[in-house]
């Protein structure tokens, strides 16, 4: 990956992590207001889902870079390391 991509990804995930940061702003205003617990659980499960989802991005970032140096460089430390990433990720 050549540093304009990396660039260009880099920003793409900070985009998503402002939109989360203003959406957990949300949730947080409107259980000061006292909405409806329902209403706060689905925005809840909106926030989740977008962590979640920015999380797979960042992997997948990752998953690139890593592999590439592991095969270039045949690094078997890279993919131990990418394996316990993917661990940590995964619970």
């Amino acid at each position: 990956m050549n540093k304009t991509e990396h660039e260009k990804n880099q920003k793409a995930i900070i985009n998503r992590m402002a939109k989360i940061i203003g959406h957990t702003k949300s949730v947080k205003t409107m259980v000061e207001d006292g909405r409806d617990c329902s209403e706060v659980l689905i925005q809840l499960s909106a926030v989740k889902a977008a962590i979640n989802n920015t999380g797979k991005e960042v992997l997948k970032l990752y998953l690139q870079e890593c592999l590439q140096d592991a095969v270039e460089n045949s690094n078997p430390e890279k993919l131990r390391e990418l394996n316990r990433i993917i661990e940590t990720f995964m619970k």
